[in-house]
């Protein structure tokens, strides 16, 4: 397989961010190295490049992050700030990004793999409209009068109650390498419109996105302290941060076993939890379905990205009297897709994220293909990192193998024949996942009563991996615990404190 990986020059502002020492961390508002000097170097996946080298942070970063988001949270700069000028910053910071939409995007794109259009026209926007979204929440978080039985007041006396609304405290978002800028925003427009600090902790994979963002932050006026960022590994900086006495709340993206380890970790200081974790999505194809949209809009599921979406359709259950006609579809959907340098503006795909996620999504093709699964078409891995992997189209998979059961994330789609509708919902919601499904057909009545039975936060009906600011997204059973999006992804980072009166 061969693969063209050349890029042309970036552009002169991103070359110049690159070329600024981008990878000190943010701390109370300025930019510093990190406690013990260290750095490790952020790669372009599809040619192994260095493109910068970030600090390393560590428990002292982490401390001194979480100590200035305290101070912060308190801070009459922050705390007294009007409902509608936290509104009116919010729109600010979305301003900025989309002034800069153009560097970011290639930033996304240089440090994830992911082709340059998904960026420009799919992520970038989409995490300016959380911030857009968000915008127009801190004047409508409100409290409520509570009219009450108590009686024991003197006379003359009565009681009064109500609610306040106030921010959960001191924030740790922790974001993930598929869509580093998207799941970012997706944490911090809400907890800011909520009134919370945040330490933000991107992963040691794409940081470039958070760190421009930080920037973009001071210009819009976010007081220092408010949002900090710690860059480094997962297992330093981000247990450091999870674990921290000072964090009121974690918000998380990421795989399910890191989000069991939050769990236990939360123990101890019963910090509070949302969590997105990973998914194993099944796409149903009934036998009215569209087949046209239907196989154009699950490839798009599955191979988009790379297939690094949490959504992704990944297991595919077609009706016999349809199934032939979708893994020819699918197949020839995948072949068309052309592989290269995400910045290459005629490649459809780019590069997994790393040598060993690409390592991972082969081993699992391969353990499938010698248990007897068939590939179609892909399974093969190329480029001069071996970050590349084609769209791949597997058929005669048992429910019992991994192929099935664990999340692949790469563009590894598996489709099973089916013939009862109530078989087939049985099948879907036999994993230990439930984050998002999709049905395909023409039947009003199918449509419904499957949506209904279908065990996941999300199910889209002739469509898939339709996401929205406006939209509550999150898993059932091991893919998570709460919702972002919509006023419940506000509810994540505000808590309730009654008052009662006498007067």
């Amino acid at each position: 397989m061969t693969i063209e990986t050349t890029r042309g020059p970036l552009r002169e502002t991103v070359a110049a961010f690159l070329a600024d020492e981008p990878g000190r961390l943010l701390v109370d508002g300025r930019w510093v190295a990190a406690a013990a000097g260290e750095t490790f170097p952020t790669l372009d996946p599809a040619t192994g490049e260095t493109l910068a080298m970030i600090a390393r942070g560590r428990t002292a970063d982490v401390d001194a992050a979480v100590g200035a988001a305290s101070r912060a949270l308190n801070a009459p700069s922050w705390a007294k700030m009007t409902p509608a000028d936290r509104g009116a910053m919010l729109w600010r910071i979305a301003d900025l990004m989309q002034a800069d939409l153009d560097d970011l995007a290639e930033l996304e794109t240089l440090d994830q793999g992911k082709s340059v259009r998904t960026s420009r026209f799919g992520e970038v926007p989409a995490a300016i409209n959380q911030f857009r979204y968000y915008a127009g929440w801190p004047t409508k978080i409100l409290g409520e009068t509570i009219p009450t039985s108590l009686s024991r007041t003197p006379p003359g006396k009565e009681v009064f109650a109500y609610t306040r609304r106030e921010p959960v405290g001191v924030v740790a978002a922790i974001v993930p390498w598929n869509s580093p800028l998207i799941m970012t925003a997706m944490k911090l427009a809400p907890a800011l419109a909520a009134g919370c600090a945040i330490v933000l902790k991107p992963a040691e994979n794409t940081p470039l996105t958070a760190l421009y963002l930080g920037r973009l932050l001071q210009r819009a006026g976010v007081p220092d302290g408010v949002v900090n960022i710690v860059t480094g590994f997962g297992g330093e900086a981000g247990q450091a941060l999870a674990e921290h006495p000072g964090v009121a709340k974690v918000a998380f993206t990421g795989s399910t076993a890191v989000g069991k380890h939050l769990v236990a970790n939360a123990a101890g200081n019963l910090t509070r939890l949302t969590l997105e974790l990973g998914g194993k999505s099944p796409a149903l194809v009934l036998p009215d379905a569209d087949l046209e949209n239907a196989i154009s809009g699950i490839s798009r599921g599955i191979f988009d990205n790379s297939g690094q979406v949490c959504v992704a359709s990944a297991r595919i259950y077609a009706h016999r009297d349809v199934y032939r006609d979708v893994v020819d579809g699918m197949a020839a959907a995948g072949e068309a897709l052309r592989l290269g340098h995400g910045l290459d503006s005629a490649a459809d795909l780019g590069p997994l994220v790393s040598v060993a996620q690409a390592g991972r999504v082969a081993d699992l093709v391969d353990e499938g293909r010698a248990a007897g699964a068939t590939v179609v078409t892909g399974g093969e891995r190329g480029g001069p990192q071996g970050t590349f992997y084609a769209p791949t189209v597997i058929t005669d998979v048992r429910a019992d193998m991994r192929l099935m059961r664990e999340e692949i994330f790469g563009p590894v789609a598996v489709v099973t024949p089916f013939d009862d509708l109530d078989e087939v919902i049985g099948w879907s919601n036999d994993s230990p996942y439930g984050l998002a499904a999709s049905v395909w057909t023409e039947g009003l009545s199918d449509a419904h009563r499957v949506a209904a039975q279908l065990q996941a936060g999300t199910v889209w009906v002739n469509c898939h991996s339709f996401l929205g600011p406006e939209l509550p997204k999150g898993g059932h059973k091991e893919s998570g615990w709460g919702y972002e999006n919509g006023a419940q992804g506000l509810e994540n980072y505000l808590e309730t404190k009654t008052v009662v009166m006498v007067i």
